[in-house]
């Protein structure tokens, strides 16, 4: 069944954050644990350690640690819309995120999108009015399943780059 839903977390950046990492929207797992990427097979958590030389952070207090201390950003394309579960081919009637309250208050240099759909909607509805160039890289969904975790590090490791 979709439904019209509104982001129901806030970014994760401070002031040094110079990396941010959209995702899409967040899946029903990480919508009920009201943090980013919560569902166990998704290898976002596995891979960012892996590229941090850290171990796999387990609580949200470890995973918001290890992005801050790395200097990165986290947040989303899409602000609200219509959704069945966690399907991101059933996204639709989109309103995207307000990035200005990042690229305000951080020093934010470097866009990344974790996936096509991310990527899409950044351009569509964000680039337009930030002009701020953003590389789309493998999802980290489970869903993504011809991509390794190996072979994501391959794809990922830009964001680790000064």
């Amino acid at each position: 069944m979709s439904e019209r839903i509104l982001h129901p977390f806030p970014p994760l950046f401070d002031s040094e954050s110079r990396t941010l990492i959209l995702g899409s929207f967040p899946s029903v797992k990480s919508r009920e644990a009201m943090f980013f990427y919560g569902h166990p097979q998704n290898r976002f958590w596995r891979l960012t350690a892996l590229l941090c030389h850290e171990d796999t952070p387990q609580t949200i207090e470890e995973k918001s640690s290890l992005i801050l201390r790395h200097h990165l950003a986290l947040w989303d394309s899409i602000q609200s819309c219509t959704i069945t579960g966690s399907s991101d081919s059933s996204v639709r009637d989109v309103v995207p995120n307000d990035l200005r309250v990042i690229f305000d208050n951080s020093k934010t240099e470097r866009v990344f999108c974790n996936g096509a759909l991310s990527h899409k909607m950044y351009m569509k509805y964000i680039y337009p009015q930030t002009g701020f160039a953003a590389v789309k890289l493998p999802s980290t969904s489970p869903a993504n399943a011809a991509y390794s975790l190996e072979r994501l590090a391959e794809s990922w490791r830009v964001i680790m780059e000064s």
